[in-house]
């Protein structure tokens, strides 16, 4: 299994236990090798490589699954996601299942599960920001996904796509100023060695699907796939409760240990949520119409988009 990140965020708990389960379920008869940090290449390159049969299993940002399989971007729009709850109620139903099947169809890959890590929250090195006009001359990092860079455009940001394993050395060098990303993979990844301010944001929510390729899956014995797939829900399940029983203590780990500065979005993050959901309508022909965002936010209880 390949992972993006290094242990002790979210998707390493999501794998060990995944690894764990599948064990117990097989008596011992499969176990499960896992290679954090992006040892076995890009997360994007983990998507090809799974598709291949060159790879069983990898977890992955969510974003990066997008590139393959667009309608999952309806998962990435900004201010769609806005808690745990809204991430767990989208992933679990409806929306959730059609996601899996597209990406099969896309992609190659079959999504099993899902690991959820909160709200992206910007960090940078230069200063506090609490609205959108605070960002100006600041070099953002944002993963390769056009429905991000589309966000930080719209807040008037150039920003800088780089690959996840370049980012720490390129926010160490001074390449970049900042970048976002949730409270526990800012603890694991050690951003706050090389940045001082969060912007305590929610633009999106981030969520690691585990995946594995469908001809991997396909190969499987009817009981294997059993396995599989109940080891990937209880997984799933367990990651939701390790984020609500983690991200706050993580929070204050932050700030009292390691000096990050948190702060606060002006006017209730109002002129970010204004400026980046104008974006939605550039991206309703990738994720399927509006008629699939509005699906999204009706199971969320939300209005349809304007």
């Amino acid at each position: 299994m390949a992972l993006g990140d290094a242990a002790g965020g979210t998707q390493h708990e999501m794998g060990q236990t995944f690894a764990k389960l599948i064990e117990e379920k097989s008596g011992g008869d499969v176990s499960v090798d896992l290679f954090p940090n992006g040892q076995l290449g890009s997360e994007q390159d983990t998507v090809n490589n799974a598709s291949m049969g060159l790879l069983d299993l990898s977890v992955l940002a969510i974003n990066n699954i997008t590139p393959f399989s667009p309608t999952v971007g309806v998962m990435t729009l900004p201010y769609v996601i806005q808690s745990p709850e809204d991430a767990r109620t989208l992933t679990q139903g409806e929306i959730g299942q059609e996601m899996v099947d597209n990406t099969i169809r896309d992609a190659g890959v079959r999504i099993l599960g899902w690991a959820y890590s909160g709200c992206r929250r910007l960090t940078n090195s230069a200063r506090p920001v609490a609205s959108p006009e605070d960002l100006d001359g600041l070099v953002i990092r944002v993963p390769k996904n056009e429905i991000m860079i589309s966000a930080y455009q719209s807040w008037g940001v150039n920003p800088n796509p780089l690959a996840w394993s370049e980012t720490f050395t390129a926010l160490q060098q001074g390449v970049v100023d900042g970048q976002d990303n949730p409270y526990i993979t800012i603890d694991a990844m050690k951003f706050y060695e090389v940045q001082d301010h969060v912007t305590d944001s929610c633009y999106v929510f981030s969520m690691e699907p585990l995946i594995m390729g469908e001809g991997m899956f396909q190969s499987l014995s009817e009981e294997q796939q059993q396995w599989v797939l109940e080891a990937a829900q209880e997984a799933t399940d367990h990651s939701y409760e390790y984020l609500l029983a983690q991200e706050d203590a993580i929070k204050t780990r932050l700030v009292e240990e390691h000096g990050m500065e948190i702060t606060e979005p002006a006017d209730g993050e109002q002129a970010w949520i204004e400026q980046a959901t104008s974006i939605w309508p550039d991206f309703y022909d990738s994720i399927g119409g509006k008629a699939k965002l509005d699906e999204a936010l009706a199971a969320l209880g939300r209005e349809p988009a304007p």
